[in-house]
């Protein structure tokens, strides 16, 4: 008798997912000797992933049709909206961490993105249309969110000296509630063409992600020839 994988392991076998996992920038960054304009592309870029993401979150709110979903999303929303605390919004700790840092907090906010990075953007708009794609885009998001952050921390340590950043630090705080709330929003009783949906969805934001990180690799060096 077999047993019937569930939702979460069929997307952790995704070869999407692995090839994601195993971009070279993130083992790249892990030694390069990153210049600080280096680093700034990569912080400056991931801005507006993270700048949209309550957007996103929101729109998958009013989308799914159950509340128990809606209830798990919400939590989510709340703590990167900052709980009704606007200082303590994600995107508010990040402009002001990196600030912090020494990066120019008008060009973290101001620059203009990529083709890839607004591909990117646009994936998480598209999918929060769908009940499926949402989940997907969700689930794959909160589970692999904190090797994209350590990405970062890193490209800040090595360029700055600066070791508790505070948007890095809160990101290790509540990503294990966003992973159980994910987890939670993934609900049982799904069809098998909806479960195969979801991990289209997955894919899809993986290939996007891959893409984003092909091209600041491409930018900044970090990862070229391995």
């Amino acid at each position: 008798m077999t047993t019937r994988l569930t939702v979460g392991d069929r997307l952790d076998a995704s070869p999407i997912y692995r090839a994601f996992r195993e971009h070279p920038f993130f083992a790249g960054v892990d030694d390069a000797d990153l210049s600080k304009e280096q680093a700034a592309i990569l912080i400056e870029q991931w801005w507006h992933p993270l700048h949209y993401f309550p957007t996103f979150l929101a729109r998958c709110v009013a989308v799914l049709p159950d509340i128990a979903a809606k209830s798990a999303i919400t939590r989510i929303l709340n703590q990167e909206a900052g709980g009704g605390a606007v200082e303590k919004a994600h995107e508010v700790i990040y402009t002001e961490s990196m600030r912090a840092c020494g990066f120019d907090a008008g060009r973290v906010t101001g620059t203009a993105p990529y083709p890839e990075t607004a591909a990117l953007v646009e994936g998480y708009r598209r999918a929060s249309e769908a009940p499926e794609s949402a989940l997907g885009f969700i689930f794959a998001t909160e589970n692999t969110d904190l090797l994209m952050v350590s990405s970062i921390g890193k490209a800040i340590v090595h360029t700055t000296g600066v070791t508790d950043n505070a948007w890095v630090s809160i990101h290790v705080q509540q990503e294990p509630d966003h992973v159980e709330e994910a987890n939670h929003a993934l609900l049982t009783g799904m069809t098998p063409a909806q479960e195969d949906t979801v991990l289209q969805a997955a894919d899809e934001m993986w290939q996007l992600w891959i893409g984003f990180f092909d091209r600041l690799a491409a930018e900044t060096g970090v990862g070229a020839g391995r």
